[in-house]
């Protein structure tokens, strides 16, 4: 019975020899917080284990009580959360520095035009009808606006050159249209065309008269009805190219 009294004091003794050593191994930290290189202040920092707490001051310093292997917990507002495992490295004279991030705000939905009726004719600031140019027919217009400018850039090919530039806007337009018309699989199981040709047929159809009109009048069953006769022309083409 003594024994055993012996070896629990001796248990007991160790124990608090251990833990006045833990209490003796704690340490003041001296840090700094900062965003990118901006020192920052208020930021609330707490050591996990003993749930000691301080905030930074205006310069971004803090001071608390830690020891190794120990987490300080890093919070604010506007920033995000941030933990610290401490090593012995981090203790006087060197000074912790934390970097911490901002937080990434969500902006909403901005709607540019809420309500699609509130236009350049309906206010006013243009009259009804009048005819909207493209980039290139605004270069046409303005090398053919007045009788000097139709002769010089008539004879220097000019006007040529610029009507070149709206008939091909108009069929990079088609193309766009077209893009969107049919899904990938549209070609390739109802119309039979190789994944690989589809943007070549989709350059072959917009070179159709019939075909453009469909696509301009936003006519989709007249273009899956003309679509329909350009891919066994397209397909007869690339059987005579192989």
């Amino acid at each position: 019975m003594k024994i055993s009294k012996l070896i629990l004091a001796i248990v007991l003794l160790v124990f608090v020899q251990m833990s006045f050593g833990q209490k003796n191994d704690s340490k003041q930290l001296v840090g700094k917080v900062i965003e990118q290189s901006t020192p920052i202040e208020g930021v609330n920092v707490i050591n996990n284990t003993t749930q000691v707490a301080t905030v930074s001051d205006s310069d971004g310093n803090f001071l608390i009580t830690a020891r190794e292997g120990e987490v300080l917990v890093f919070s604010a507002v506007n920033l995000e959360p941030f933990k610290r495992r401490i090593v012995a490295a981090d203790f006087y004279p060197n000074l912790l520095t934390v970097k911490m991030t901002a937080k990434e705000v969500e902006l909403k939905e901005v709607i540019v035009n809420e309500n699609a009726n509130i236009t350049a004719e309906n206010l006013g600031i243009i009259p009804y009808g009048q005819k909207k140019y493209t980039p290139a027919e605004r270069k046409v217009y303005t090398a053919t606006s007045t009788s000097v400018d139709k002769l010089l850039n008539a004879i220097s090919g000019r006007t040529t050159m610029l009507k070149k530039e709206v008939k091909v806007e108009q069929k990079e337009a088609l193309f766009r249209k077209l893009e969107y018309l049919f899904e990938e699989n549209y070609y390739t199981e109802r119309l039979r065309i190789p994944v690989d040709d589809i943007k070549g047929f989709q350059l072959f159809c917009v070179e159709d008269a019939d075909f453009a009109v469909s696509l301009n009048t936003k006519n989709k069953t007249m273009s899956m009805f003309l679509i329909t006769d350009l891919a066994r022309k397209y397909l007869t083409i690339l059987e005579n190219e192989k």
